[in-house]
């Protein structure tokens, strides 16, 4: 490895770095304030250093990791995010008793894993990546170890991420039995020449082992409990960070399979696209949980996005980038809202919780409300433009009988986003429960997101400029 190798991992090495220097200053001084300065200054060196590491792009670096404008992008994606999370965990920890500086290690880490992720070429690199991202998860979803509901969730996810994992492995065997390599490229090219049954069921496997991480349908068992009992920052990173992550490798790794090409992998994509729009949004209605209600609904976003992987090509690889940017500004603030207005002894998760809160807290109202309707896909919302630009790469395919069920599945969540919606703007019954005081970080944090989110509604040609170059970066 030279000199121009290390250089283009700079992101990931500090990163790493970041990790090592606060579990250092953890060891020899506990200190809330500094631990999560050091993160948050880590993470925006981090992003920082993108723009340098373009220079250098596409590279490389040995057989593992490709660093391309793709990866890069999706980099800054998943650090600005887990940047947001890490200043929404600090008030949110802060008014909790314990020591909470391991929150920010154990962060960290599922960052590295998530960067790991979207720069991968290999499956040494992609299962590297899914471990390092998953035993981080485990201890953040148990993170209140003295909630029963928090070591339930961290049980669960740890069930989930083990089946996973083995799915993953087993399938990752079965592909290299058959062509004898573990880079994607090869891969694909091998898997093309010498068609057989080892590669399609490996290839079946690890979709499996992959759908439990972006927890799609069927297998989105427990994903709700997981995210009703982790604390509300840690909901947010699953939702978001993980999720995008994984759906970003997902891409990447059947760019270079012509799913038209092979009618059963398109057919079992689009049974999941399909089934995870209609279970997530009709389970939604049911909800009266508001964490449970946004866990559903990320399943249905999930399904929108694999509209995109079956449409194929640059324009689909644009579409997904606006979408996952879209949910991710428009889902970090959804949990912002529940992040800021829990209170030490539980999490605002309750639909009485946000009753009457336009009369209570009028600015976290709005905000929460303008959320809402991106994740509805309202027009001069960011989620319509995501929204718009995923039936868009749909219709290029020709793929108007899954388009229908996107259309029909927009209508369907609009419902429950509404009900809370109404609940914030009408009169509480009874008396309203106290909200605790809006932290700084808080507001910084909810501030930023609700400028994103109308920059990305009303005004979003740079961003989709920015994404139409890095498509390129993958080959077809």
């Amino acid at each position: 490895m030279n000199g121009t190798d290390l250089t283009a991992l700079l992101p990931l090495l500090i990163v790493a770095a970041t990790s090592i220097v606060v579990m250092l200053v953890i060891a020899f001084y506990r200190n809330h304030r500094l631990t999560v300065m050091l993160t948050l200054a880590g993470l925006a060196l981090a992003v920082a250093s993108l723009p340098a590491i373009s220079n250098v792009a596409p590279r490389a670096v040995t057989q593992l990791i490709i660093i391309d404008s793709y990866a890069l992008f999706y980099m800054g994606l998943v650090f600005l995010a887990s940047l947001t999370v890490a200043t929404l965990a600090y008030s949110y920890l802060d008014a909790r008793a314990g020591e909470h500086e391991e929150f920010y290690l154990l962060l960290l880490l599922a960052t590295l894993g998530t960067a790991v992720l979207v720069a991968s070429a290999h499956f040494a690199a992609l299962f590297l990546g899914i471990e390092i991202l998953s035993v981080s998860l485990y201890a953040l979803a148990a993170y209140q170890r003295h909630s029963d509901r928090s070591i339930e969730a961290g049980v669960k996810y740890l069930i989930l991420a083990a089946v996973s994992s083995a799915f993953i492995l087993f399938g990752m065997a079965l592909v290299y039995a058959e062509t004898g390599s573990m880079e994607f490229v090869q891969i694909a090219s091998r898997a093309a020449t010498t068609p057989g049954l080892l590669p399609i069921v490996g290839t079946g496997l690890i979709i499996v082992g992959l759908g439990f991480k972006l927890a799609v349908v069927p297998f989105h068992l427990w994903t709700p409990d997981v995210y009703e009992g982790a604390p509300a920052p840690v909901t947010a990173f699953i939702a978001t960070v993980s999720k995008g992550a994984v759906f970003a490798l997902v891409m990447r790794y059947f760019s270079h399979v012509d799913i038209h090409g092979h009618r059963s992998l398109f057919v079992i994509f689009a049974l999941i696209a399909a089934a995870s729009m209609f279970a997530g949004n009709l389970l939604a209605l049911l909800q009266k949980n508001v964490k449970r209600l946004l866990a559903y609904s990320s399943i249905s976003h999930l399904g929108y996005l694999l509209v995109t992987l079956l449409a194929s090509g640059p324009r689909a690889v644009s579409a997904a980038a606006f979408y996952l940017t879209a949910y991710f500004v428009t889902t970090l603030g959804a949990f912002g809202v529940v992040t800021v207005l829990s209170s030490r002894d539980r999490d605002a998760d309750g639909m009485e919780d946000y009753r009457g809160l336009a009369w209570r807290r009028p600015w976290i109202a709005a905000v929460f409300t303008a959320m809402l309707l991106s994740l509805a896909g309202i027009p001069l919302t960011a989620g319509f433009v995501g929204k718009f630009y995923v039936v868009a790469a749909g219709a290029g395919s020709a793929l108007w009988l899954i388009l229908f069920i996107l259309v029909i599945n927009s209508v369907i969540g609009l419902y429950y986003y509404l009900r809370i919606v109404v609940a914030i703007y009408s009169r509480p019954e009874i008396a309203a429960p106290s909200d605790p005081p809006l932290s700084r970080s808080g507001s910084v944090a909810l501030t930023a997101l609700s400028l994103l989110l109308v920059w990305l509604g009303v005004y979003p040609a740079p961003m989709i400029e920015l994404i139409q170059k890095m498509a390129q970066s993958l080959t077809y």
